[in-house]
């Protein structure tokens, strides 16, 4: 069992974040550790989401704190974004603070930061706060330089070619 957990960034403008995460948690559950997961900006059934419940259920805890659409920075944050936002935040809390799991991921915490839906405060006194023994991810594009001083790996996907630049749009089993 992990000692020490360590404090992961996954950032950038690459295509691979979540997947990275999804892939520790997977890791994990096959040693028997389990993993919750807070998805901000997320809500869905997404494919990760319909695997966990299936088949990891009692290893990987998945929960979504976001609007069925993705934030559009135009619009301004909305106060549902943000009590989703908070309510993640809390839950995740909850999650750190009950021992049952070994590894938590803070799925899109990033860019929930750079959008402003919430300040950075209470994400750094989250990774304070972080038990000893704990694995600590946090994903998603933009990641504020307060969090980056707190990582102990820190890892930028850049992205060279993507096809969303062709217009593909998001595929079911692959991006959703």
């Amino acid at each position: 069992m992990i000692e020490h957990g360590y404090i992961q960034v996954y950032t950038g403008n690459g295509k691979g974040k979540t997947t990275a995460a999804l892939g520790l948690a997977l890791r994990a559950a096959g040693r028997g550790m389990r993993t919750y997961i807070a998805q901000f900006l997320k809500k869905g059934e997404y494919g990760e989401l319909l695997a966990v419940k299936r088949f990891m259920p009692k290893l990987i805890t998945i929960e979504q704190f976001g609007l069925p659409e993705f934030h559009h920075q135009e619009n301004g944050v909305l106060s549902v974004e943000r009590e989703a936002a908070e309510a993640g935040l809390d839950a995740a809390r909850n999650a750190m603070n009950s021992g049952a799991y070994r590894i938590l991921v803070l799925d899109e915490i990033n860019t929930l930061l750079h959008f402003k839906i919430i300040a950075v405060k209470p994400v750094l006194q989250l990774l304070t706060e972080k038990p000893r023994a704990l694995e600590m991810i946090l994903t998603g594009r933009y990641a504020p330089t307060e969090v980056l001083a707190h990582a102990d790996l820190i890892t930028d996907m850049q992205e060279i070619r993507h096809y969303y630049q062709k217009n593909v749009q998001a595929r079911t089993g692959i991006e959703k």
